[in-house]
């Protein structure tokens, strides 16, 4: 993987979209595409500025053509990276948080600073304690940070583990919806869908497929219509039996956690 390049762009620090397309594998005008559909939500919002997430910007191509591209802030490359899934997605947020830490470092490493022996006693005591306070502030509010976010995902952790099988097929439905906004491509739902599918029958050493052949089969033997067998589906086999409904449940309850999906609101949307 090439090193992401960042730079400092009117004092913010920020990269271009063509070092994130060529991080993430993904072609510059999809990206492009991709962040023009991100502006397009945070534009009408009064209480967001996109210009917080993505910069307009462009660049020469190899003809000395002018293409439009976006300068991506930290919370642009979160954005970007909140989005994505699995090893590629572990990669790029490693690597956009180091590039930006590393940048700020050297920043606040080339910053003058005060030659406090120029001072006069008094003025070295205030700013002294000036420093100390500060510092105490600083480190007081990211424990605070830290505590809430640790509480918050325990809550989190806590809700998803009790959920339970009273309303299990729109409970999981609604969980594998939120982990398939986390995602792009095709049919995300669909294929949020078909890894909860792949997981169960690993866990439960059963093919769904086999299953819902058989189940059809029986139907059509009942004399069932075309429209009832049609509509006959996976969760209808797992339905069948407790113990596969059990396993699905579980299932999706990992899921949930490894996407980190929020279902403090799941009651709400039920």
């Amino acid at each position: 993987m090439n090193q992401l390049k960042v730079i400092s762009h009117n004092g913010q620090l920020v990269t271009e979209s063509r070092e994130v397309a060529k991080m993430t594998d993904k072609t510059h005008a999809h990206l492009m595409r991709n962040i023009q559909g991100y502006k397009q939500v945070l534009d009408p919002n009064p209480k967001l500025d996109s210009a917080d997430f993505f910069i307009e910007s462009s660049y020469k191509d190899s003809n000395n053509q002018t293409r439009p591209c976006f300068l991506l802030t930290k919370k642009g490359c979160d954005m970007v990276a909140n989005k994505m899934t699995g090893e590629k997605g572990i990669l790029f947020t490693a690597e956009y948080v180091t590039r930006f830490e590393e940048m700020e470092k050297q920043l606040t490493s080339n910053k003058p600073e005060i030659d406090t022996t120029q001072l006069s006693p008094e003025l070295q005591m205030m700013n002294q304690m000036f420093q100390a306070v500060a510092k105490n502030e600083l480190e007081t509010k990211e424990v605070k940070r830290l505590a809430l976010q640790t509480q918050n995902e325990v809550n989190n952790i806590s809700n998803i583990v009790s959920m339970n099988s009273d309303e299990w097929r729109s409970t999981t439905d609604v969980v594998l919806k939120k982990i398939a906004a986390k995602w792009t491509g095709v049919e995300p739902y669909r294929s949020v869908r078909n890894l909860s599918y792949e997981r169960f029958e690993k866990k439960a050493k059963c093919k769904l497929e086999l299953r819902l052949n058989n189940r059809k089969e029986r139907a059509l033997a009942q004399g069932m219509s075309k429209t009832y067998i049609n509509k006959i589906n996976k969760l209808d086999c797992i339905s069948e039996d407790k113990r596969l409904v059990e396993i699905y449940i579980q299932v999706v309850k990992e899921m949930a956690i490894q996407f980190k999906v929020d279902i403090s609101d799941l009651k709400d949307v039920i």
